[in-house]
């Protein structure tokens, strides 16, 4: 009797207890069903796909409690409005460019990458330990997102154009596909800049509303056709030796959120950036070679441009920092950390990666 008496009390123990568990567990790992606008078209598989990659893991470290959809650019938000959506509250995050923003504070470029600025390395290197991330999210919290870095292209090709432009000379009255800050020097040059999304690129390239696009590089470039319509393909991008591309999500949502699921988010970040820059290295060979088979002719920027052109941005930069305090706050330290790691990468990397490319150049 004693002994059923006994294990009467430890069953009703251990009913209890599961009862008090089970809702405790459920309160650690609610069910999220969240939707993320991408600002990239679903036909750029590696710029649109990091969004994807990003949500599966997000899936993946909560055990598929959390669940982010990814919508193609347009599906429910136009693609250069994703920051104002996540702003509203109408979609709980994006994945979008932050220098397609400038036009709310000339700030938001820094977080993609400035005109003759770091390298994916260096950037990288800026946002993570050298206070970044931190400082972006002093700009951010202003429009009520929080913002992480969700890719990086690696150093871009310098656009299409339908003629050559050998001079500085030639950028008056060309009207080019460029966002951010490098649009306001290409302007200051005589150009006239452009900021369409990826999928209106083509139609007024084809139509000859523009004369030149800058998009992405050979992979992406490919899928849009530039070639057909534009064959001069010139290098290097002197506004994005490196372009951060990033998840912004609603501030309140994101403070809501469980510690875990929060941590959950920053370790897809990083890992899709990854995937990104690891994608576009792999594949970007091979797409340019079978550009160049298509008709497009390679031509490096000029010293007498890239040297116009980087004149004409130290001027702006001059004049931002005068003028805009959110800026000068966050360039103080990026300009820091751009010098710092120059003198070093000087002596590294740089004169690694120029021996090797002449050797290679030999064979």
């Amino acid at each position: 009797m004693r002994r059923r008496a006994l294990f009467r009390q430890a069953s009703l123990a251990t009913g209890t207890a599961a009862a008090l568990a089970m809702p405790a567990i459920a309160r650690a790992n609610p069910a999220l069903r969240w939707r993320m606008t991408s600002s990239y078209p679903k036909s750029l598989e590696t710029i649109y796909g990091t969004g994807e990659t990003f949500a599966r893991i997000v899936s993946e470290l909560t055990d598929g409690q959390f669940q982010i959809r990814v919508f193609g650019a347009g599906e429910i938000t136009p693609p250069l409005q994703a920051l104002d959506a996540v702003q509203g509250g109408n979609v709980e995050c994006a994945h979008t460019t932050s220098f397609f923003y400038t036009g709310k504070n000339e700030a938001f470029a820094i977080g993609t990458g400035l005109p003759f600025g770091l390298n994916t390395r260096q950037q990288m290197a800026w946002m993570y330990e050298g206070g970044g991330i931190d400082l972006m999210n002093t700009l951010y919290a202003k429009f009520n997102v929080f913002g992480l870095p969700l890719g990086s292209t690696g150093a871009q090709m310098g656009g299409w154009f339908r003629k050559e432009v050998p001079t500085p000379a030639d950028l008056k009255g060309l009207k080019m596909r460029i966002g951010g800050l490098a649009g306001t020097v290409l302007e200051r040059m005589g150009g006239v800049p452009q900021q369409l999304a990826g999928g209106d690129i083509y139609p007024a390239l084809e139509r000859g509303t523009i004369d030149a696009v800058e998009w992405l590089g050979p992979v992406d470039d490919e899928k849009l056709g530039f070639v057909r319509v534009a064959p001069f393909y010139y290098y290097p991008a002197w506004w994005e030796g490196a372009a951060s591309t990033h998840f912004f999500c609603n501030l309140d949502q994101y403070r809501a959120l469980p510690k875990h699921y929060q941590a959950a988010i920053r370790t897809a970040c990083v890992e899709g950036s990854q995937w990104m820059v690891a994608r576009y290295d792999t594949h970007h060979p091979a797409a340019l070679r079978r550009l160049v088979a298509q008709g497009a002719k390679l031509r490096p920027f000029s010293r007498e441009m890239l040297d116009a052109c980087a004149r004409t941005w130290e001027e702006l930069e001059r004049e931002i920092v005068a003028r805009n305090p959110d800026f000068a706050a966050i360039h103080a330290s990026w300009s820091k950390g751009r010098d710092e790691m120059r003198l070093w990468h000087r002596i590294s990397e740089l004169s690694f990666d120029n021996y090797v490319a002449q050797l290679s150049a030999r064979r």
